[in-house]
């Protein structure tokens, strides 16, 4: 049974005639009555009685009229399956972007969209390419250097940071020590570079996974380090620490989204992409 024989049967009781369906669906006349004479001679019965020039429902055309609408009608709603955002959907976040950036975002994705189960994920000890291949995670928002590319990726580029070299007010011995904010390699050769183009003197280092305790650290006259602006913007602004900004062409990261080019963008993935380059715009 084609969908398209039902859709004929019901315009022809709707126009009351095979004239006016054949023009409402743009066919043929012959073609309309080649729809319903199959349709007929599968269902073993006459959906419509002749009668000279008038045609009327069976009958049996008039019983199986209710069944026909009903096929059409779930048929049509079929189509919108999924079209609303809903489901579970997975995002993997570099971990200064998940203190500093993504809580609006992610406040306002669940106040429009609220059949979504949202999950974070951080990105600090996991390969993103892997991640995103594998279907741990839909899509992600990552800092990485400059320039960053991967075959197998769709990559955007949202904002190219201003990086900010951090220190303590007291001075001494602690200045020499350089604090990693990301064991990634990316994120680390982005502050080695800068130690050896302003030939800083660093003998010791020590690596941490969060950029809070990062702060801190300095804060408390442990070392220095180098980090995106937006990750401490309000501790500069409250005078906890010194910053020196660096110049946007050189010792950058940019923070990027990115997802598996296979990947089937769904409408709750495609709503979280459109909320994050909104957003992106308005960031420094």
């Amino acid at each position: 049974m084609e969908l398209r024989h039902l859709i004929t049967f019901k315009t022809i009781v709707n126009k009351n005639g095979f004239n006016k369906a054949a023009e409402h669906l743009g066919y043929a006349q012959s073609s309309i009555t080649t729809h319903i004479k199959e349709l007929e001679k599968e269902l073993g019965r006459p959906l419509f009685d002749r009668l000279g020039k008038r045609i009327i429902l069976t009958h049996f055309g008039e019983q199986y009229l209710p069944y026909a609408n009903q096929i059409i009608e779930l048929y049509e709603q079929s189509l919108t399956i999924d079209k609303e955002p809903q489901g579970d959907l997975t995002i993997g976040i570099s971990e200064s972007l998940t203190i500093c950036r993504i809580p609006l975002i992610l406040l306002e994705f669940k106040q429009k969209y609220p059949k979504v189960s949202l999950y974070v994920k951080s990105l600090e000890n996991y390969d993103v390419t892997k991640s995103l291949q594998s279907g741990d995670i839909d899509l992600a928002l990552v800092l990485e250097n400059k320039n960053w590319t991967q075959e197998e990726l769709y990559i955007e580029e949202l904002v190219r940071e201003i990086m900010v070299f951090i220190s303590p007010h007291s001075k001494g011995d602690t200045l020499n020590t350089a604090l990693y904010s990301d064991l990634r390699c990316s994120y680390k050769s982005v502050f080695d570079d800068y130690i050896i183009s302003n030939e800083l003197y660093i003998k010791d280092s020590i690596e941490f996974q969060s950029i809070e305790a990062i702060k801190q650290c300095v804060k408390n006259g442990l070392g220095v380090s180098l980090v995106p602006f937006f990750s401490v913007k309000e501790e500069l602004k409250n005078g906890l620490f010194k910053g020196e900004k660096v110049s946007n062409q050189q010792n950058s990261l940019s923070t990027y989204l990115t997802y598996h080019k296979d990947k089937w963008l769904s409408p709750s993935i495609t709503s979280m992409i459109e909320l994050v380059q909104k957003h992106a715009k308005t960031w420094e």
